[in-house]
């Protein structure tokens, strides 16, 4: 089988696409030959070393992926050959074939098709479980998502605006904030050309946010964090902008709000059973029509080196998938 491999650390250029032996699974694990899966912005991290994770040396990226159950190794109960998954993994998605933790698959639904559940895969996760677990947004609250046509972002806006809040959209042009709307934001910010306090002011009639879903850092954060309502929660996803923010404490305590990390991969492995509940639940929406994941690139594995530069170079909206 095929897969693309990181055999030293560098930028999408180095990875090399090989022909490698088919997988055995082991205990508790599957193979899953794979159809379909994510790019994320993880991905340009963990080949680079610069991820909290660190693979040995040689694998293949690709946190997301769905497909077929190719084989089932020992221990391993609700799943069989043939079975349509994904798998919620941190990387080995990027080939014809992945091994996964049965703790870590998901059934897809009739009528789900693979780009679709791969794209609901890292991004939609991560904000449901934020929103959901960590935030507990509440119909008629007030949203701010930052980097909001990213992956992260636009399922954040999409999830928000299905669970009831009013949702405000940070993004970086006028085409990124049109998508916004159509996902569902009331209010979109440009932070190239708008002041994010007064906006956030203005939108809020002075009460503030009651929770910021943030995946960028960087020089906005000071201004949204400024922006929390009291008791507000700000959630911290990740870091896309390169840089961690310093956050002044004191504000915190006079809004007597909350900042709340936001790991996916942790809440996968300490509270499986919730985690498979929260994606149950999306994969349902997902199939009555209630969300549905903005794929605005598709590529073939021999290109997945194309998409990793493409979201370096800040050139996509939404998800991208490669298709396998």
């Amino acid at each position: 089988m095929r897969a693309l491999l990181c055999k030293s650390h560098g930028l999408p250029d180095t990875l090399v696409l090989e022909d490698v032996p088919s997988l055995t699974p082991g205990k508790g694990e599957v193979v899953v030959q794979v159809k379909a899966a994510a790019v994320n912005f993880h991905d340009t991290l963990i080949i680079q070393n610069l991820y909290q994770h660190k693979p040995e040396l040689p694998f293949s990226p690709g946190a997301d992926l769905a497909g077929i159950i190719k084989a089932v190794g020992e221990g391993v109960t609700g799943y069989k050959v043939g079975d349509r998954v994904i798998g919620l993994l941190r990387w080995g998605g990027f080939a014809e074939e992945a091994l996964v933790p049965a703790g870590r698959l998901a059934a897809l639904p009739s009528g789900v098709d693979f780009p679709d559940a791969v794209a609901l895969g890292l991004a939609y996760t991560t904000s449901y479980y934020g929103l959901k677990n960590c935030a507990h947004l509440a119909p008629g609250e007030t949203l701010l998502v930052l980097g909001a046509a990213g992956g992260i972002g636009s399922a954040a806006v999409q999830l928000g605006s299905v669970m009831g809040a009013r949702v405000i959209a940070c993004a970086s042009s006028a085409e990124s904030l049109e998508i916004c709307r159509r996902l569902g934001a009331a209010e979109t910010i440009n932070y190239h050309t708008d002041d994010l306090r007064d906006c956030v002011r203005r939108f809020t009639n002075g009460r503030g946010l009651d929770v910021v879903c943030d995946p960028v850092g960087g020089k906005l954060a000071d201004a949204a964090v400024r922006g929390m309502a009291w008791q507000g929660r700000y959630l911290v996803i990740g870091f896309a902008s390169g840089e961690i923010p310093r956050v002044p404490l004191n504000i915190t305590l006079l809004k007597g709000c909350s900042i709340l990390g936001v790991s996916r991969g942790q809440f996968m492995d300490r509270e499986p059973e919730k985690s498979k509940a929260n994606a149950d639940e999306l994969f349902a929406w997902l199939a009555a029509g209630k969300i549905t994941p903005v794929i605005t690139a598709r590529y073939r594995l021999d290109q997945a080196r194309d998409a990793l530069n493409d979201m370096m170079q800040r050139k996509l909206h939404g998800k991208a998938v490669i298709l396998i």
